[in-house]
């Protein structure tokens, strides 16, 4: 006499797992009180892979953020390309402008002045570097022109001091406000400064600056420092700390006066902007061309090294904080096998009335399945709310823990940067939920080759 073996529903159209399958494994992934130290492994997983996916997006994010930040304050500045000349400068400057200029895919190309020199006041003084600009030239370049202020609102009526000065803060491009400084950038004694610098020597709008060179004027007696005073007419806040506190804007004819190079009517080198940075390759053999015998040197050659060490461990903190995700799967491979030990004999009886070991593995590859993808969808949202909200939070933390968070000294920036990849955030889902259910596997293979006779042997 033969018994029918009784199967499992599997219900047609529910995909790769069964409406039972999701069933049991929902009941398992339950609280209760016989289980309740195999759920708290379970939670910790879950509170574990959500962190580890939270954290590697936000710290992903801010190194983006400052790596963006970082070049795009730097090239802002400094140019794409710097066209040198020999020690003496760069003579005939406005022709060789021109002929880079008609290079396509070169945007901006301006003539400057550089030289480091003291600046003091009666309170104080610092190192400086001065960078001698015509004022059409200060204009286009934005990174700078945009973050122009002074003492002034643009419409008292409108604008209270406080108002302005928050506008100021967040560099909020002003046309009136641009303009009515360097209207003011002209003649042998205007500088414009930046606000770090001002704050440092106390000096404000109108004030005096005195600014010395150790290469001055040739006398019998040898070369004697050149030192001068000028007047302030414009601050300027970029929000990187090494530029607002180091960097003096100057008239360009007064910086070729300043640092002698008005004798042959030279520059320092030429700056020149192209539309795409980081494709420059096409570029440079055309304008080597058009400047030969003058050297051209491109914003990747002067900052390698610098970028360079960012990208390492922007990749080094990708690798060490991935580890936390691994560490949290772990958790679930042991809780996973703690309780297919745990439901041995619950196993035993559903493969006596019909349930395949198929259905058994896929019953707890959804029960471990589900902590990691429940936990990475948290990771994203956790993470994607701080990065949206990190100067805030980092404001909060400074305030209550009374600690500067991140000192614009060291970092260079004012302020938090976070900028998230799309892309990053799917290879980190894609890892996370790569992990979690790699780790699944073991434990549901262990559950599906349990023997249900052995199982119910002594029950």
């Amino acid at each position: 006499m033969s018994v029918a073996r009784m199967e499992a529903p599997r219900l047609e159209g529910a995909g790769a797992f069964s409406r039972f399958e999701r069933m049991v494994a929902l009941r398992y992934l339950r609280s209760r009180r016989s289980d309740s130290f195999i759920s708290i492994i379970a939670g910790f997983s879950f509170i574990g892979i959500a962190l580890g996916v939270a954290v590697l997006i936000v710290v992903m994010s801010v190194m983006n953020g400052f790596r963006a930040e970082l070049l795009g304050k730097i090239l802002g500045l400094n140019g794409h390309m710097i066209v040198q000349g020999t020690s003496e400068g760069l003579a005939d400057y406005d022709a060789l402008a021109e002929k880079v200029r008609a290079v396509p895919g070169v945007s901006r190309v301006a003539p400057i002045v550089d030289g480091e020199v003291l600046a003091s006041s009666q309170i104080g003084n610092t190192g400086a570097l001065i960078r001698g600009l015509r004022a059409d030239d200060l204009k286009t370049l934005s990174v700078v022109s945009d973050c122009l202020f002074d003492d002034q609102p643009i419409n008292p009526a409108e604008i209270t001091a406080e108002a302005d000065d928050a506008s100021r803060r967040q560099c909020t491009p002003n046309a009136a406000r641009r303009d009515r400084i360097l209207a003011r950038f002209a003649g042998d004694e205007a500088v414009i400064i930046g606000a770090g610098m001002a704050d440092h020597l106390g000096v404000r709008i109108g004030d005096a600056v005195r600014l010395t060179a150790p290469q001055g004027a040739q006398t019998p007696f040898g070369i004697t420092p050149r030192s001068k005073a000028y007047r302030i007419v414009g601050l300027f806040r970029m929000g990187m700390n090494e530029y607002d506190s180091r960097i003096v804007f100057m008239p360009l004819e007064e910086a070729q006066a300043y640092f002698n190079f008005d004798i042959d009517n030279a520059v320092t080198a030429l700056e020149v902007m192209v539309k795409d940075p980081d494709d420059l390759a096409p570029l440079r053999t055309p304008i080597i061309n058009a400047v030969s015998p003058a050297r051209v040197i491109d914003w990747q050659q002067m900052n390698s090294s610098f970028f360079s060490a960012l990208e390492v461990e922007r990749v080094v903190m990708f690798i060490i904080l991935t580890c936390i995700i691994l560490v949290a799967a772990l958790n679930v491979v042991s809780g996973l096998i703690m309780f297919v030990k745990d439901k041995g004999q619950d196993i035993a009886i559903l493969r006596t009335i019909g349930a395949s070991s198929g259905a058994i593995m896929r019953v707890f590859f959804i029960a471990g399945a589900s902590i990691g993808v429940i936990g990475t969808a948290l990771g994203v949202a956790l993470g994607t709310l701080v990065c949206f909200n990190i100067e805030s939070i980092r404001q909060f933390l400074q305030n209550f823990a009374g600690v500067t968070l991140f000192d614009p000294t060291i970092y260079f920036l004012s302020q938090l940067p976070a900028k998230m990849d799309p892309y990053e955030v799917a290879l980190i889902v894609a890892i996370a939920l790569g992990i979690s259910f790699l780790a699944t596997l073991y434990p549901a293979w262990r559950a599906a080759r349990l023997d249900p006779v052995e199982a119910l042997r002594y029950e």
